[in-house]
């Protein structure tokens, strides 16, 4: 049999083995309709893209903060204990001690509702109807003065609204902007011995038996 041929027979039995493989059944699983994609596809672009239908108020947003965000997030978004800021920080991201919060940090507003949408509230994600969700978002979007205390959120004014800093994320350009400063780094013969200064069981961070290493474990 020629090469040819021999290509050509094997090409078969290739492509007959992977056609009988996706016609067994396996029994795992269960096909991916529309409706099970439809749940997990709820990801929300800058441009509006993925944004569900429905509205909100700030009005109503302030109900829907008190009862399920303000136990973690402070009355007015100050946090509450060891739970993230949402509102202030104006003006911070340049100090030495920046606070990122709605207002200050996050450049689109899709950003505030995709992460609202996915993650919050705490312990009951994705339990938010749509108008909840848009309601709770425009009452943050008030806490950091971007929206009065009659703006009402829809799918339809989403992409109106404009975030404070919106224009402080750029790209990293560090091997451009700061390549001058870089060291060559030294591969072959860079420097003398190295020397041992201390032991670890000298300086009694090892433990000397088999039970105290459990106890430290």
């Amino acid at each position: 049999m020629s090469r040819c041929l021999k290509a050509a027979a094997v090409a078969i039995c290739l492509l007959t083995t992977a056609a009988a493989a996706g016609e067994r059944k396996l029994n795992i699983g269960q096909p991916a309709t529309p409706d099970v994609i439809a749940g997990w596809d709820i990801d929300v672009r800058p441009d509006g893209q993925g944004l569900p239908p429905g509205k909100g108020s700030v009005k109503a947003g302030e109900q829907v903060y008190i009862e399920k965000c303000a136990a973690c997030h402070g009355e007015f978004g100050e946090s509450a204990g060891r739970w993230p800021q949402v509102a202030g920080g104006t003006g911070s991201l340049k100090s030495d001690d920046p606070v990122k919060t709605v207002g200050s940090y996050f450049a689109h507003l899709s950003t505030v509702f995709d992460y609202v949408r996915h993650a919050m509230p705490f312990g009951d994600a994705q339990s938010l109807t749509n108008d909840e969700l848009y309601a709770v978002v425009a009452y943050m979007l008030f806490l950091n003065d971007i929206v009065d205390d009659k703006f009402v959120l829809s799918r339809e004014n989403f992409t109106s609204v404009k975030m404070p800093n919106a224009g402080g994320f750029y790209d990293d350009d560090r091997e451009t902007a700061e390549k001058a400063f870089w060291a060559k780094p030294c591969m072959t013969n860079c420097k003398g011995d190295v020397k041992i200064t201390g032991r670890a069981r000298v300086i009694d961070v090892t433990p000397d038996d088999k039970a105290a290493r459990r106890g430290a474990d």
